[in-house]
């Protein structure tokens, strides 16, 4: 299981950063839109 993983992890090396990125920008928006509400 843990080759399986560290196989994945280098072979989608290259994607690693930008998929966390995208994972972040979609939790920023999660939080933004669970807040929005409070405003009004």
């Amino acid at each position: 299981m843990a080759r399986e993983i560290k196989s994945v992890i280098v072979r989608s090396s290259e994607t690693i950063l930008a998929d966390a990125l995208g994972m972040a920008a979609l939790i920023v928006m999660l939080f933004a839109a669970l807040y929005l509400p409070n405003l009004f």
